[in-house]
């Protein structure tokens, strides 16, 4: 039998390369038993694109229990939702925030439900990597009549082909891209795709899943005409994961109502009650917001969008000089400019083994993640989320540590 003592009586934090470190809080496991634990695991890196590592000053604010009735909790979520518009950079007067409990799948999913309308509705998903692919399958599911066009998964989505589509076939009434192909790191060009999709049918809807650019890749919203935007907390914001909302035109929301499929799932109810009551119609994730306006604080403290993409372009910066050193070759070509996620190639030395070299690494705490495109064998690494330069110098040096356990030769030919 265990019992967990808590011996504190504050938290305050300092900070500490941007993470939060408690000075006066410790706990105690007390056992009535002889039994032993071993010593805790050292925390892992993830350069991934999600689950990320987020700060300890973020974990620690969702430490507190609070009721979804709780006043200081409907604020919480007022301040919320006011703070993502900040951040999109549109008015409270057009636009509004929609938070959904769940991934950021939940999210993309909301909007087909929502945005397509039961009886006439068809849609155009633009895909050039996994994530696109998903959002057929999701109207495959949802049976929403759909076409999918199909772009190369290290190329950008063509806007003039868009466009030679769109002349020939005017019928769709929502368009929807992925703003950064996470499969690839593609970063496709969805300002310049709004604007040729409301010139040529204005009365569609264009949705924009932003989910791992959100926050660190500016996105002119107006400008560009995106009727809705999905995001997720545990994305360049870097918050734990729980919950996802979407950005969307109050205008266009509300000329949705009734065509959901599903009641979960209804971004129009959803709006409805956070309008009426401030409060979420189904059990809210209550950690994870109060979580996430600790990240929102670090976020601002860091600059906001550019802040935060400064540090993201050096982390990209530090890995792609050292994995070209190594030898390693990145699945994109030098026209590319993204700083969320690459994605490199297998080499082609037999020694080499994905399952080893993912191991071998994860034993030192560092974890990347496996490939997702379809016609090359690759692995990716993220450069978003609580990592710094320094966790790339760390990385590469392990890298080339683990290449030499392998007998892999260095610099890769």
């Amino acid at each position: 039998m265990y019992v967990v003592q808590s011996c504190c009586k504050s938290i305050p934090t300092v900070a500490h390369r941007g993470i939060g470190v408690c000075r006066t809080t410790s706990v105690r496991l007390l056992s009535t038993t002889s039994t032993k634990f071993s010593s805790p695991s050292r925390e892992k890196k993830l350069f991934t694109p999600g689950p990320l590592s987020v700060s300890l000053s973020v974990r620690e604010a969702a430490l507190r229990d609070l009721g979804s009735r709780d006043v200081e909790f409907i604020s919480t979520v007022k301040f919320l939702r006011s703070k993502l518009l900040q951040i999109a950079g549109v008015s409270e007067n057009f636009y509004t925030a929609v938070p959904v409990q769940g991934s950021g799948t939940f999210a993309v999913e909301a909007v087909f439900h929502t945005a397509v309308a039961k009886s006439y509705g068809r849609a155009l998903v633009l895909e050039n990597g996994a994530y696109g692919k998903r959002m057929g399958k999701i109207c495959e599911v949802l049976k929403i009549p759909y076409h999918i066009e199909s772009f190369p998964e290290n190329s950008k989505v063509n806007v003039r082909q868009v466009e030679e589509l769109l002349m020939d076939d005017p019928s769709f009434s929502m368009v929807a891209v992925v703003h950064c192909e996470t499969s690839s790191g593609v970063i496709n060009p969805v300002v310049e795709l709004g604007q040729s999709i409301k010139r040529l049918i204005p009365n569609s809807v264009y949705f924009v899943d932003a989910m791992s650019s959100f926050g660190a890749v500016p996105l002119d919203l107006e400008r560009g005409h995106i009727d809705f935007m999905v995001s997720s907390v545990n994305k360049c914001l870097q918050g734990i994961p729980g919950f996802a909302y979407a950005i969307a035109q109050t205008e266009q929301l509300l000329q949705c109502k009734g065509n959901s499929r599903s009641l979960a799932l209804d971004l129009c109810d959803q709006y409805d009650g956070l309008e009426k009551t401030g409060q979420f119609r189904f059990t809210p994730p209550t950690h994870c917001m109060l979580a996430f306006c600790q990240a929102i604080k670090e976020f601002e403290q860091e600059g906001g969008v550019h802040g935060r993409a400064k540090r993201y372009k050096e982390n990209r910066r530090i890995l792609q000089e050292g994995m070209k050193k190594l030898g390693f070759e990145e699945f994109l070509g030098p026209e590319h400019d993204g700083y969320i996620i690459t994605s490199y190639k297998y080499p082609k030395d037999k020694n080499f083994n994905f399952k080893t070299f993912y191991s071998k690494l994860n034993e030192k705490g560092l974890v990347i993640y496996p490939g997702k495109v379809l016609n090359a064998d690759c692995f990716r690494i993220g450069t978003i989320g609580n990592l710094f330069p320094e966790d790339f110098h760390e990385l590469l040096a392990a890298i080339e540590e683990v290449c030499k356990e392998m007998n892999i030769m260095l610099p890769i030919t």
